[in-house]
């Protein structure tokens, strides 16, 4: 293979999976680890991706129509167990993307809720329901539909919602959040602390995955609602760490 496909190859790779290691890598594309590390200079060099301890993770973040078409069957199911979470008359926020979308098309018709969101589709679609809603200004992220930053957090800092559901670019092998993009962090962060119960929602794809930015822990979320079967090494960790799992 040569070194220009090779690293077409591992662009492809990260844009997909939002992040790669370099072992990986260099077995799946049959060369030495040292080969890898220098294609990886060299990507980054180019501004195509971020090196990151151990591998690279994506320089964007996936547009919205291509979340759209990644495990949604997995994300319905998912979606599916957070409609008993919300109850009449309750103040939801939801986060932007397209398992909270999913929640949206789900819960909408819950008699006298009110949804706050920082995602422009999740409000086209509440702004055709019964629902209250209240949109979550700031900079509009394109690609995803988003609303983040500064003003975007300020608006929510006097806010507090009976539930919040949250989803994730990446959870790492040390079940901490993460996201590829630095803005995000700071209201990723804050709100689930303003809601009476939080809920990160996130697919088995999400786990095991690399991004550049912390955002929390899952032991930060009054729940993680997943389809993700954890071995029992993974499920010992997630006791002492007091998290709770929803499956």
């Amino acid at each position: 293979m040569l070194a220009a496909e090779r690293q077409s190859k591992i662009v492809e790779l990260v844009h997909r999976q939002g992040s790669v290691q370099v072992e990986e890598l260099a077995q799946e594309l049959k060369v030495s680890a040292m080969t890898i590390r220098r294609d990886l200079v060299k990507l980054q060099k180019e501004d195509v991706l971020l090196r990151c301890h151990g591998g690279a993770v994506a320089k964007q973040e996936v547009t919205y129509a291509d979340k759209q078409t990644s495990c949604m069957e997995a994300k319905r199911r998912v979606a599916e167990l957070c409609v008993s979470l919300v109850g009449k008359g309750d103040t939801v926020f939801l986060d932007a993307g397209t398992t909270t979308f999913e929640i949206a098309r789900l819960i909408k018709d819950t008699p006298e809720i009110m949804i706050v969101t920082n995602d422009l589709e999740i409000a086209q679609l509440i702004k055709n329901s019964e629902a209250e809603l209240f949109i979550c200004g700031g900079h509009v992220q394109k690609s995803t539909g988003s609303m983040f930053g500064h003003y975007a957090t300020q608006m929510l800092e006097d806010f507090k919602f009976d539930v919040g559901f949250f989803g994730a670019a990446s959870i790492n092998e040390d079940f901490e959040v993460m996201t590829p993009t630095v803005d995000k962090m700071w209201l990723k962060r804050q709100t689930p602390k303003q809601c009476r119960n939080s809920y990160l929602v996130v697919d088995e794809s999400k786990f095991k995955r690399q991004a550049m930015t912390r955002i929390n822990h899952l032991g930060d979320y009054t729940g993680v609602v997943t389809d993700k079967e954890f071995d029992e090494d993974e499920t010992e960790k997630l006791r002492k760490l007091h998290v709770s799992i929803i499956r």
